[in-house]
C-alpha cells in the first residue's frame, strides 16, 4: 500500500512523493485524509531545519499533526469502525520516511487508540482540534484566569475564545501586525502600546517570539505569572531584576493531553466555543510548494488546509 505524502527532503526542500506505508496490525485503523492543517511553527522550524533536535528526528519526514479523514479499514482491536470520522494527530506508518509529525498524507495507517472520532459538520474544523487543545492545555496552565493573551494568530485567538468559553472576562490580546488584528469574536485586539490595561495577574504569550518576555513581565502585576504557550527554537532569556521585584513566576505549557481534547470537543458540542473563522487558506496536494510558502510567509494567512480529496 502506498499514499501520496507531504515530504520534506532535507531542511529548504519540499516535495509531494509516493511512499511505502507499513502493514497495518489488528489494533491499527487505515484512515484516507480529507484536510491536513499547516502549522506555521514547528512544521516551519521542520522545513527550516531550525527545529531543536530530539530523539528520531531525520530527514526526509512527512511532517503533520492536524489531519482529519475516514477510517476506511478498522482491525478488530482497533476500536472504530469503518466509516468513523477522525482527527488524526500524527502518524509514523512510512517505510521510507521518518513521521514528524506524519499526518500530511493521503492515506494513514495509525494505532486507532491515537485517533480521536470527531462528528464535525464541517470536517475541516476539525483539523484544528490540536491547537484547539493546546489552547486548553495552556488556559489550564495559569493558576488564575489570564485578561492579556500576546498574539493573534490561530492559537491566540483560540485562547482568547476558551478563556471566555470557561467563564472567564474577556481578555486583551495583543498583535503587533495590523492585518491580524481583525476577526475577534467578544474580546478586543490592540497594539501592544494601546493596551489601557497596565498591569495583569495572567499573561499567555502565544506569540512564540522569544523577545516578548521582558516586554510581559514588565506588564505583570506583583506576584503575576507568564504562561509561555508558543514553541520557541531560540534560547530565552530575560532581564532578573524586574521578575525579581514582581516576584513573577514562568510557566511552560507543553503538549495537550487526551483530557484537553475531550474539553475541547465538549465545549464545542455545549455551543460554547467555536472553530469557525480560522481557516483562511486551501490548496491542493499538488501546490504543497505554494501552500507552505504562504502558511510560513503570509500575515494574511491564519490557518492553510491541504485538501486531500484533491490529489491526483
Amino acid at each position: 500500500m502506498r499514499s501520496a505524502a507531504i515530504v520534506f527532503e532535507k531542511p529548504g526542500t519540499l516535495a509531494v512523493r509516493r511512499l511505502a506505508l507499513n502493514a497495518p496490525e489488528a489494533s491499527d485503523v487505515v484512515v484516507d485524509s480529507c484536510f491536513s492543517g499547516v502549522s506555521s511553527g514547528t512544521e516551519k522550524m521542520l522545513y527550516e531545519g531550525t527545529m531543536p533536535a530530539f530523539p528520531g528526528m531525520r530527514y526526509p519526514l512527512v511532517p503533520g499533526y492536524e489531519t482529519v479523514g475516514t477510517v476506511v479499514e478498522a482491525g478488530p482491536t482497533s476500536g472504530r469502525s469503518v466509516g468513523d470520522q477522525v482527527f488524526v494527530p500524527g502518524a509514523n506508518c512510512y517505510e521510507d520516511a521518518a513521521g514528524l509529525f506524519g499526518a500530511s498524507a493521503e492515506r494513514l495507517v495509525v494505532p486507532g487508540a491515537r485517533t480521536v472520532r470527531t462528528q464535525f459538520h464541517n470536517a475541516e474544523e476539525a483539523a484544528l482540534l490540536a491547537l484547539a487543545a493546546t489552547a486548553h492545555h495552556a488556559v489550564c496552565r495559569a493558576s488564575r484566569a489570564a485578561t492579556l493573551i500576546i498574539g493573534h494568530g490561530v492559537l491566540g485567538r483560540l485562547i482568547a475564545r476558551l478563556v471566555i468559553a470557561t467563564g472567564h472576562p474577556a481578555p486583551t490580546v495583543w498583535e503587533t501586525r495590523a492585518a491580524r488584528r481583525d476577526g475577534a469574536t467578544g474580546y478586543s485586539v490592540e497594539a501592544p502600546l494601546q493596551d489601557g490595561t497596565d498591569r495583569h495577574d495572567v499573561i499567555i504569550d502565544a506569540s512564540g517570539d522569544a523577545s516578548v518576555v521582558d516586554q510581559a513581565i514588565a506588564r505583570l502585576n506583583r506576584r503575576g505569572e507568564l504562561v509561555l504557550a508558543g514553541f520557541y527554537g531560540v534560547r530565552l532569556d530575560f532581564a532578573f531584576p524586574a521578575a525579581f521585584m514582581k516576584e513573577a513566576s514562568i510557566a511552560i505549557a507543553a503538549e495537550f493531553t487526551p483530557a484537553d481534547v475531550q474539553a475541547v470537543l465538549a465545549l464545542i458540542a455545549e455551543g460554547r466555543l467555536s472553530l469557525a473563522g480560522l481557516i483562511t487558506h486551501h490548496s491542493a496536494p499538488a501546490e504543497a510548494a505554494y501552500a507552505y510558502r504562504t502558511a510560513f510567509n503570509d500575515p494574511d494567512c491564519l490557518k492553510m488546509i491541504i485538501d486531500w480529496r484533491k490529489a491526483a
